[in-house]
């Protein structure tokens, strides 16, 4: 076994001394051991989705309608997971979602998750609305592999000053979240009247910017608190947007961009057209339109349209490891993985999201293994069958 798998013989060796594993194996049972830890009103936020959930429940149902055909006599003793995503060689096609507001899960929030996407080697993605500050999480990360996750807001200024943030603390890649330009009904949320940034939660990398604080008269305190919310209210998202805009990000951004929230092919030509580097297909873990096509099933025509030209990342639904040889051999590069390692976050800091890492590239690499496979790059259509 390699180190990656080898987490399971680590599992079963401590059971000689009567230690059993402290959080699930099982990630699928991560929700509801969150949900006993967490406030009604964190938990509601990170489980929760738009309107009926529908989205959310598409994401799920669309991984069950594709099965894993296993080969058999095949050599599988030598496996490597690794791949090289967007200029970063990581163990496994696997890194973590801009999740914001982490801090209602775990008061160390990014910092905690920063440093065990560093300890498995991963990339972490920090949202632009985390609880801490992008230079407080590059130090969290060390000299591991991080990228800047970027709510385009009103304020070109403040855009730029972001990009020119992320740059200098090494974030070496720009994911632009183009589905939330405004927050969807989110009926969790809204019965518990829940919205963490209007009570200063999720706004650092705001706060701490030269150009937000030129905006509300000085360094955010007390005294000016709310004036800089309702000034973080007014300029979060820009509906008016357009892929022309675009170019303004690459005159500002000299490393590679990902557009996430692409759902429909034309939309993955129109990033070839722009110059962009690579597409997340990604619904926003369902938390967007209500209703919408699960990403599963939108990522083979996108992947087709990308061809060779861009590189494609898949989120929206992940939770174990054969989840992601469906979502590698429908056309992703790699996943971002999402609401597990916040579950893991909320259970035990630091030490729960390594768990959550490392049993999803362990049990990847045991899929694999088993289906008669050593590296992501054999996964294809022909691995699969619909069910």
């Amino acid at each position: 076994m390699s180190p990656l798998a080898d987490f399971q013989n680590e599992i079963y060796l401590s059971g000689l001394g009567d230690v059993l594993p402290v959080w699930p194996t099982d990630l699928t049972r991560l929700e509801e051991r969150a949900e006993a830890v967490l406030s009604a009103q964190a938990f509601g936020y990170v489980a929760g989705a738009a309107g009926s959930g529908a989205t959310a429940r598409f994401n799920r149902e669309a991984f069950d309608r594709w099965r894993i055909v296993p080969r058999m006599l095949r050599d599988v003793a030598d496996r490597d997971l690794s791949v090289e995503v967007l200029g970063q060689r990581l163990p496994a096609p696997v890194l973590l979602a801009p999740i914001g507001v982490q801090s209602i899960f775990h008061p160390d929030g990014e910092l905690a998750t920063a440093r065990a996407a560093a300890a498995t080697g991963l990339t972490t993605i920090l949202s632009t609305a985390a609880s801490y500050t992008l230079e407080e999480v590059a130090a969290a990360n060390g000299d591991g592999s991080r990228w800047f996750q970027l709510y385009w807001p009103k304020d070109r200024d403040l855009a730029v000053s972001f990009l020119e943030r992320a740059k200098a603390a090494g974030y070496t890649a720009l994911v632009v979240t183009l589905d939330t330009f405004t927050l969807a009904w989110r009926p969790r949320d809204l019965d518990q009247a829940y919205l963490p940034f209007l009570r200063g939660v999720g706004v650092a990398n705001y706060f701490s910017d030269p150009v937000f604080q030129r905006a509300v008269g000085g360094p955010v305190t007390a005294e000016n608190r709310d004036t800089a919310i309702l000034h973080w209210a007014a300029g979060f998202g820009n509906p008016s947007l357009t892929w022309d805009d675009l170019a303004f990000l690459r005159e500002h951004w000299d490393g590679p961009i990902a557009l996430k929230g692409i759902q429909h092919p034309d939309d993955a030509r129109r990033a070839v057209d722009t110059g962009m580097d690579a597409v997340i297909v990604s619904n926003h873990g369902g938390r967007q339109v209500d209703g919408a096509v699960a990403s599963l099933d939108a990522l083979p025509a996108v992947a087709d349209a990308a061809g060779s030209q861009l590189t494609v990342l898949f989120d929206s639904g992940v939770r174990t490891g054969s989840d992601i040889a469906k979502a590698l051999a429908l056309g992703a590069k790699a996943v971002l993985v999402g609401r597990p390692y916040a579950y893991g976050l909320a259970l035990g800091g630091e030490a729960g999201v390594r768990h959550v890492l490392r049993c999803l590239m362990a049990d990847l690499e045991l899929s694999l293994a088993l289906a008669g496979l050593t590296r992501p790059s054999e996964l294809s259509l022909d691995t699969l069958v619909r069910g």
